[in-house]
């Protein structure tokens, strides 16, 4: 709406003059009156006169002045027509709307630029019936056009009218352009039609629109098109506000945030410099000093200039300066040089580990390549073995022996696949995976990697976190790795990756597959006294603060510790017993008090208390008892089968905590043996009349594993010929329906057992051979070992003809 005051200018002075709104008697008035039959024709442009109401015109049209000026001087009631387009200059009678308004000149103001202006009032409307003239402007021959239509008194039209008044003042309340005085002048109009017309003529609505208006005959239709036009004016108005106050909230927050920022700015000019612009320079020089590739140099210089155009005071700025900060970390082409001096690099490896002669060898030999071409994928290496055998220590060494840098890196319960390839930058707290948050620690692009425990590793619904160590130690994908906060591909392919692993069979099939897997086996007693005296004493003492002078310990006792206070594959228990008795030493000393200079087993006692009993061959006095051979996590271990007969109809129980592959065994051996009992000088009627019970002593641990099916199956033809076992024997092999003896693993860990036990002879599958090989042969020396292919082969080798003391009468 644009309600108007008009302002009266008089020639030479101003006065203002409010144009009274129409009162009862003028509009009674206006209703009396005739309608002339001719009138001159007044073209209007971008308005519609409305009954009643008063509105200035300018005109500037020679015919529209000629015909003010004369009409003005006459009884000053003219015809006041819109046109149909505003851009017609001299419009005919086809260019003008056939309703139009009867209007009254009431003032002619003549304006200081020289235009003239004219205060009009509706009267009435009328419709254009013919041309009298053109020239020197219209005059038509008109007839009224129904302005004398009974007013509705009914309640849904009163309700229509004060619709229309509330709408006019909400209107008048959100449009910042009208003045709050114009909803009293509304207030103040009692006559339905008038104040039809009064919004009509002042809503915000196009010509063509005001005309369908003027031309409505209904008062109570054109009262209702009305009321759609101002609820769509108010829709619009209140949707314009809204916008309008978002927008001022936005550039309100924008402009102080913009206006504290320069005030920091300025204090920090004045205290020296502008630390933001400081820090995106130094951050740019760094870029410049990086060796990476075009590609990466790209991506860099593209993120940087997003942080520059930042707010520094955004959350945005503090995560992109840090995604900036971690791309410059990376050690993009930076690798340590090689010490290629293999004599040097085998002496270091002898030196801070004993044995391990193959692993020493697969980096010698890498080493020895690398020399040669320069430049190649460095190997993934999987040493896997019982605990404290050295694996993650060996690591350490092989980057010291190449002049590398050494990371390690726990895998250890590692449920997160984001653990690996790093979250996206988008999330809060988001940082590369720990894969690249090691080689940045590094500061070189070729560090020894070592990736401990990587069969702990465990997945969850955050994801698998072998599945993405895939990438990892993929030799022919790793020189593209990619993780989810860089986005960009980073070469791995010169790492050396080192996994260490107590049990393979837990690590993922393909992630096995990708590694050179090279086995760490378990200790001889001489290996850990060799160990002790080179390496845990040196190391404990300096530890402790102590001088080599001030404590001594033979081979004997470190020996005697070894077989009676550890047993493990390892030498962590040893140190720890080695630990206790230095600080025994240190107490000593510290106390001023003479420490032990050569240490007895009674000392040993005092100081470590009783020596374990350790599994040690028995004797062979009682029918169906054998020892047989296992491997558990932490090395090998002897066993005994036990087989107990009592009276009754042939029913087989087995104990000890056996896994289903222990007690498939155990039935495979009684099968076997109810098959072929005549080989054994048995009748197949004992099995009827006699219960058989299995039992593996250390009822509380685990047990599983085929190895023991020949050592079952011994037992239980000792239990029914009630003959004797062959004394300090042991024996592992897999058993089959047919007799067949199939090939086992740990051989060397069983070996170190047998010997830990006093163990004299053996009994393995021919197909361990190759295994026994592949020891040293001062692990089997007083060994005498044994190879068979078939059951039969192990009876005849294991069990006596010589009964035992007091043997039952089995028959």
């Amino acid at each position: 709406m644009d309600l108007k005051q008009i302002m009266l200018i008089g020639a030479g002075e101003v006065e203002s003059e409010f144009i009274p709104l129409l009162s009862p008697e003028d509009e009674e008035q206006i209703n009396s009156e005739e309608t002339p039959s001719e009138l001159p024709i007044l073209p209007l442009r971008n308005t519609v006169l409305f009954p009643g109401v008063v509105i200035p015109i300018t005109i500037g049209r020679d015919k529209s002045i000629k015909l003010i000026k004369k009409y003005f001087k006459g009884d000053k009631t003219i015809g006041v027509v819109s046109q149909k387009n505003d851009a017609v200059d001299n419009p005919s009678v086809d260019d003008l709307n056939k309703i139009g308004t009867v209007a009254f000149i009431i003032k002619i103001l003549k304006m200081p630029d020289g235009n003239t202006t004219v205060i009009i009032q509706g009267r009435k409307r009328f419709e254009i019936n013919d041309i009298v003239q053109s020239e020197p402007f219209i005059k038509a021959k008109v007839s009224p056009f129904d302005d004398n239509a009974v007013v509705p008194k009914d309640k849904e039209f009163r309700a229509l009218i004060g619709s229309l008044k509330d709408l006019a003042f909400q209107i008048i309340k959100h449009s910042p352009n009208i003045p709050s005085e114009a909803s009293f002048a509304i207030k103040n109009i009692d006559s339905p039609p008038f104040l039809i017309n009064f919004i009509c003529s002042n809503m915000n609505a196009e010509v063509e629109d005001k005309q369908k208006m003027l031309e409505v005959k209904d008062l109570r239709e054109r009262a209702t098109l009305v009321l759609e036009y101002l609820t769509k004016e108010l829709q619009m108005l209140e949707l314009k506000n809204d916008i309008q106050s978002k927008v001022k909230t936005d550039l309100d927050r924008q402009q102080r945030e913009y206006f504290l920022h320069q005030q920091m700015k300025t204090i920090q000019e004045e205290l020296g410099g502008n630390v933001y612009e400081e820090e995106l320079e130094d951050l740019k020089t760094r870029g410049e000093d990086k060796n990476w590739d075009e590609e990466v140099s790209l991506h860099f210089e593209k993120e940087l200039d997003k942080l520059q155009r930042m707010n520094t005071s955004s959350s945005e700025y503090s995560v992109q300066i840090n995604y900036v900060e971690n791309l410059l970390d990376l050690p993009w082409n930076d690798m340590s040089k090689d010490d290629f001096d293999l004599k040097k690099a085998q002496s270091i490896l002898d030196r801070d580990h004993y044995g391990l002669e193959k692993v020493k060898e697969r980096i010698i030999e890498h080493l020895a390549v690398l020399k040669l071409k320069g430049n190649m994928k460095s190997p993934i290496i999987c040493l896997h073995g019982p605990p404290g055998v050295g694996k993650t220590s060996l690591g350490r060494s092989i980057a010291n022996a190449l002049g590398r840098k050494y990371v390690r890196m726990s895998l250890g319960g590692m449920r997160d696949e984001a653990e690996i390839r790093g979250h996206r930058k988008t999330y809060i707290g988001a940082m590369p995976g720990r894969i690249l948050q090691n080689i940045k620690k590094s500061k070189t692009g070729n560090p020894v990697f070592v990736l401990d425990e990587i069969d702990k590793v465990g997945n969850d619904f955050h994801g698998d976190p072998s599945s993405a160590l895939l990438e990892v130690l993929d030799p022919e994908q790793n020189n593209a790795f990619n993780d989810n906060f860089i986005e960009v591909d980073y070469d791995l392919s010169k790492v050396m990756f080192i996994a260490t692993a107590n049990n393979i069979g837990n690590i993922h099939s393909a992630l096995r597959d990708r590694m050179e897997m090279i086995e760490i086996s378990g200790y001889t007693v001489e290996e850990k006294v060799m160990i002790a005296k080179k390496h845990i004493i040196k190391k404990v003492l300096k530890d402790h603060g102590m001088k080599v002078t001030q404590f001594k310990l033979n081979n004997t006792m470190v020996s005697h510790i070894v077989e009676s206070y550890t047993r493990e594959s390892g030498v962590r228990s040893l140190e720890k017993r080695i630990s206790k008795l230095i600080r025994n030493s240190a107490k000593r000393i510290a106390m001023d008090e003479k420490p032990i200079a050569n240490f007895t087993k009674d000392d040993l006692n005092k100081i470590l208390g009783p020596a374990h009993s350790r599994d040690k061959y028995e004797n062979n006095n009682v029918a169906g008892v054998v020892t047989g051979l296992a491997w558990t996590s932490v090395g090998g271990d002897i066993l005994f089968i036990e087989v107990g007969l009592s009276k009754g109809k042939g029913k087989l129980s087995l104990t000890g905590r056996l896994g289903d592959v222990m007690k498939e065994s155990a039935i495979i051996a009684m099968e076997y043996l109810k098959g072929h009992h005549d080989k054994f000088g048995l009748s197949s009627e004992v099995f009827d009349k006699w219960n058989v019970h299995i039992h593996v002593p250390e009822g509380a641990t685990p047990k599983d594993g085929p190895s023991a099916g020949i050592t079952m199956l011994t037992a239980i033809v000792s239990a029914f010929s009630q003959n004797k076992v062959k004394s300090n024997l042991a024996m592992t092999g897999e058993i089959t329906l047919r007799g067949r003896v199939l090939p086992v693993g740990g051989i060397k860990e069983k070996i170190l057992a047998a010997k830990r036990a006093n163990i004299k002879e053996l009994i393995l599958s021919k197909e361990n051979k190759k295994d026994i090989e592949d020891i040293d042969a001062k692990y089997i020396e007083g060994l005498k070992i044994n190879y068979v292919e078939y059951m039969s082969e192990v009876i005849n080798l294991a069990i006596l003809n010589k009964k035992v003391a007091r043997p039952l009468r089995i028959a």
